[in-house]
């Protein structure tokens, strides 16, 4: 039985977060196993949508995320007048504090403010965001 801190029971993926969970990465695994609830934000379905298309496995990655989102633990976070409000205000601090992060990576977070849920993601900028439930795994 695992020890630690008590998982998340409501994850969102990033994008690179689903990647390695595509790559079978034990901790990614791990964290969507023991989840009530997976969410892929909008905004991630936009970024692997877009290296999908630049890279030689289109239709079997298309297929792989098609399995994925028919999970029925798993669901897609839209993008709402909550969320853009929660931008402008992640953003703004973000700037102020002279942090900025890539500007997808502003919406994921908002995202996830948005829905209560923990940010699963290898990428260390995420940390900046003041108040976002973050479990940063490493490669």
């Amino acid at each position: 039985m695992p020890t630690g801190p008590e998982p998340a029971r409501r994850i969102v993926l990033d994008t690179s977060a689903y990647s390695w969970l595509r790559s079978g990465h034990p901790e990614v695994l791990d964290h969507v196993a023991r989840a009530d609830v997976v969410w892929l934000p909008t905004i991630v379905l936009g970024e692997l949508e877009a290296g999908f298309r630049m890279g030689t496995r289109e239709p079997a990655n298309q297929a792989l995320l098609a399995d994925f989102l028919s999970e029925p633990f798993v669901s897609i976070l839209p993008v709402d007048r909550g969320v853009a409000r929660r931008y402008g205000r992640i953003f703004s601090l973000l700037k102020e504090a002279g942090s900025p992060i890539p500007l997808n990576d502003v919406w994921i977070a908002a995202t996830t403010f948005e829905s209560g849920g923990a940010l699963l993601s290898f990428e260390r900028h995420f940390g900046v965001v003041v108040g976002l439930d973050l479990i940063l795994l490493a490669r």
